[in-house]
C-alpha cells in the first residue's frame, strides 16, 4: 500500500480566489429582470401554465405500475451492467501494461459475460436499495403512495427472484431478509418541469465501495489544492477495498448533508461523460490522471487503471465553507433507469 499522502505533490497550485458582491434591491422598487430572463428566470406574472393546470386536471400515475417497475429495476440493475461501464473496462484492458492487472481485467470481463449469458447476478452483494426519482411537471403525484410502491417493489424483487437481503439494524444487526426496514429503501426526490414523464433510477450500492466514502468540511482559505489532496488521498488510502477500477464520485459545495448526495449523483453519470462546466471537466481529468498514476490498479493488485472515471457534481455553498465528499463505486457500477408516462408507457435503460 502506498503512503496516503504520497500523491499530494502531483496536484497543481490553487486556483485564484475571486469574489463578487451581490446587488441590493430596494423593496419599494420594481425588480429589473433584464439579464435574469436571459439566464432562464422569469417574473411570476410572466409564467405561462399548461392548460391541464389551468383546468385543474393533472396527469396521474399508476402506482401498481410503479411497484412493478421498481421490482424490475432492482433485478435489472443486479444483472445487466451498463454498456458504458463494460466498454470502459474493455478500454482499460487494451491500455493495461501490467500482466497481473490484465489477468484481473480479463476475469472481470469474463464474469460480465457469464452474467449476461446465464442471467445471473453480477455480484453477490445486492447492495442497499437506492432510488433516485425525478418527477416531470405538471404531475398529480401522491408521494406517500409512490414511496410505498417503491418499497413494495423492492420487497417483491428480493423475495420473488430471490436474492440476498442486505439491510440490517445498525445495532442488533437483525436482517429482515427483504431489503427493507427503517429508512429503506433510500429515496431521493427531484423535479424537472421540462420533462413529461416520471424517471426512476435504481442504484444497488454495495458496501465494499460505500465503506470507503468520506466527507470533509473545508474552508475557502484551504483552496483548490486541499480538495485535490483530499480526493486523491482518500482513493489511495482505500487501496483495493472498493474493488477498483470503478467510478470516483466527487461532490463539491452545498452543505454537510447535501454534498454526499452530489457525490452519489456523480457515480450515476455514464462513464466518461464530463461535467458540462469546463472548469469542473478539467478538474475531473486532472484527478483521474493522478489517481491512475497511483499504481493501485485493478482490485488493488497494481496496474495502470485504478479508476474508470472521476465525476464531479457541485453546487453553491456558504461563503465561509466548502464541503467535499468522495463516493467510491466499484467496477460493477450498477444502475438501471425507467421512464413512466401517464398513459402507461414504460421505457427501460441505464
Amino acid at each position: 500500500m502506498k503512503n496516503c499522502g504520497e500523491l499530494r505533490r502531483k496536484t497543481l497550485p490553487d486556483a485564484p480566489q475571486t469574489s463578487q458582491a451581490s446587488p441590493l434591491v430596494d423593496d419599494n422598487e420594481t425588480p429589473d429582470w433584464t439579464g435574469l430572463e436571459a439566464a432562464g428566470a422569469r417574473p411570476r406574472s410572466s409564467v405561462s401554465l399548461p392548460n391541464e393546470v389551468v383546468s385543474g386536471v393533472l396527469p396521474g400515475i399508476d402506482y401498481e405500475l410503479v411497484e412493478e417497475v421498481a421490482k424490475e429495476l432492482y433485478i435489472r440493475a443486479l444483472k445487466e451492467l451498463p454498456p458504458d461501464v463494460a466498454e470502459a473496462l474493455r478500454r482499460a484492458l487494451q491500455r493495461e501494461t501490467h500482466p497481473t492487472a490484465r489477468t484481473v481485467l480479463k476475469t472481470i470481463l469474463k464474469s460480465i459475460e457469464i452474467s449476461e449469458t446465464n442471467r445471473m447476478l453480477i455480484c453477490q452483494d445486492t447492495g442497499l436499495p437506492l432510488y433516485m426519482v425525478t418527477a416531470g411537471g405538471p404531475w398529480a403525484l401522491d408521494g406517500c403512495r409512490l414511496k410505498a410502491a417503491l418499497a413494495a417493489g423492492t420487497r417483491r424483487a428480493t423475495l420473488e427472484h430471490p436474492f440476498r437481503g442486505s439491510t440490517a439494524h445498525p445495532i442488533t444487526r437483525d436482517n429482515p431478509q427483504d431489503n427493507l426496514g427503517q429508512g429503506m429503501p433510500i429515496i431521493y426526490w427531484d423535479f424537472a418541469p421540462e420533462q413529461d414523464y416520471l424517471e426512476i433510477v435504481m442504484v444497488p450500492k454495495g458496501s465494499g465501495s460505500e465503506n470507503m466514502s468520506a466527507m470533509e468540511m473545508f474552508t475557502p482559505a484551504d483552496g483548490l489544492g486541499a480538495i485535490k489532496r483530499f480526493v486523491v488521498d482518500k482513493v489511495v488510502c482505500s487501496g483495493g477495498n472498493p474493488c477498483p477500477p470503478g467510478i470516483i464520485g466527487v461532490g463539491i459545495g452545498g452543505s454537510f448533508d447535501s454534498v454526499g448526495l452530489l457525490a452519489k449523483k456523480a457515480i450515476v453519470r455514464p462513464v466518461g461523460r464530463r461535467n458540462p462546466d469546463p472548469m469542473f471537466a478539467a478538474l475531473e481529468e486532472e484527478l483521474e490522471d493522478a489517481i491512475n498514476r497511483s499504481g493501485i490498479g485493478p482490485m488493488g493488485l497494481g496496474g495502470d487503471t485504478t479508476t474508470l472515471a472521476v465525476h464531479i457534481e457541485w453546487s453553491y455553498t456558504h461563503i465561509t465553507q466548502n464541503p467535499v465528499a468522495v463516493n467510491n463505486q466499484c467496477w460493477a457500477a450498477r444502475r438501471a433507469r425507467a421512464r413512466l408516462w401517464p398513459d402507461g408507457r414504460v421505457e427501460y435503460g441505464f
